[in-house]
C-alpha cells in the first residue's frame, strides 16, 4: 500500500542537532514520516510517530517551499558560526515520492548556488541518490554520502525491512558514487546478519570508508528502544537469534579488516561525525 502523501509548509527546516548527533551544527529533515518502514527503526519510539495515529510508514508529509526557507535560514545560522548538517535524522531525504517532488534535489541546489553549509551528511538508503551526483560533485569535500547496506542478504533485508531498495541496487549504487568521485561511505548500521562475502561485497564497490553501527550503540538509548520494538521475534523467526546480541557486530568488524584498512573503518557515532 501507497504512503498517503500530504504537503505541508514549514515553519522552519534547520533544528539543533544533540545527542547522538552532537559535532553538527543542524539536522535537516525534508519529509516527515518514512515509506521504507524499517522494523528496526529507532523513530518509531519517537515523538514524531508515537503522537500519529496512523502507523508508521503508512504517511509521509512534504515540506514544500522548503528551498527559499533553507536559503534564509542559512543565511542566518552563517553568520554565527560555521554549519554542519546531517541530512536527516528522522527520514530519508530519498523517499520513493522524491522522485515526484525532487524536495531533496531543490535544497541541495540551494546548497551548491547559495550560502552553502560547511559540511552536510546525506544519510540515506536509496539509490535514487544517485540522480544528484552533479550537485554533490558541486559540492566537493563539503558533502558526504552514507548510504546504508546493513546486509548482503536479501531475505534478511525482506525480513526487517520489505519497503526499502534492494542491497543489490545499494551496492550498483555505492560504485556510481564512487566512480563520480562524490565523497561516500558504506553503513552498516544497523548490522543485520550477513554472509562470509559481505565484505568482500562492499570492497567490489571501491568505497573506502566504511562505519558499523548496531542497535546497542545507535538507537539512542542503548537498545532500549529496540527491544520495545520487538525487533527480537524477527532473529527468532529467522533463526538468527544469536546475531541479536551486544557482540555481534565483532564479526562483521573483524570480516571488513580483512578487506579494508583499519582507519578505513570507523564504529558508531565516530563515523557519522563531519
Amino acid at each position: 500500500m501507497l504512503p498517503t502523501v500530504t504537503f505541508k509548509a514549514p515553519k522552519q527546516l534547520l533544528n539543533a542537532a544533540t545527542g547522538y548527533l552532537t559535532g553538527y551544527t543542524h539536522t535537516l529533515n525534508p519529509y516527515s514520516g518514512c515509506a521504507f518502514a524499517c522494523a528496526y527503526c529507532y523513530v518509531r519510539e519517537m515523538p514524531v510517530a508515537k503522537f500519529r495515529p496512523e502507523p508508521w510508514g503508512s504517511w509521509v508529509d512534504v515540506k514544500s517551499s522548503a528551498a527559499e526557507l533553507l536559503a534564509k535560514e542559512l543565511v542566518r545560522a552563517k553568520r554565527k558560526s560555521p554549519v554542519s548538517i546531517f541530512m536527516s535524522s528522522s527520514t530519508d531525504p530519498y523517499q520513493p515520492v522524491e522522485y515526484r517532488t525532487g524536495l531533496t534535489r531543490s535544497l541541495l541546489e540551494t546548497m551548491a548556488e547559495g550560502d552553502a553549509p560547511d559540511f552536510v551528511l546525506l544519510q540515506t538508503r536509496s539509490p535514487l541518490v544517485t540522480r544528484d551526483i552533479d550537485l554533490l560533485q558541486r559540492l566537493g569535500t563539503r558533502v558526504r554520502v552514507s548510504l546504508t547496506v546493513e546486509t548482503d542478504l536479501e531475505p534478511v533485508r525482506k525480513a526487517f525491512s520489505p519497503a526499502a531498495p534492494p542491497i543489490p541496487a545499494r551496492l550498483r549504487a555505492l560504485c556510481k558514487l564512487v566512480e563520480a568521485g562524490v565523497p561516500a561511505q558504506a553503513a552498516v548500521s544497523p548490522v543485520l546478519p550477513s554472509s562470509d562475502g559481505f565484505a568482500q561485497a562492499l570492497r567490489d564497490t571501491d568505497v573506502t570508508r566504511l562505519v558499523v553501527d548496531d542497535f546497542f550503540m545507535g538507537d539512542g538509548s542503548l537498545g532500549r528502544r529496540t527491544e520495545r520494538l520487538g525487533i527480537r521475534r524477527i532473529y527468532e523467526s529467522l533463526g538468527l537469534e544469536a546475531w541479536y546480541d551486544r557482540d555481534a557486530y565483532r564479526q562483521v568488524l573483524e570480516q571488513l579488516k580483512r578487506h579494508f584498512s583499519e582507519e578505513r573503518i570507523l564504529v558508531s557515532q565516530a563515523g557519522f561525525l563531519p
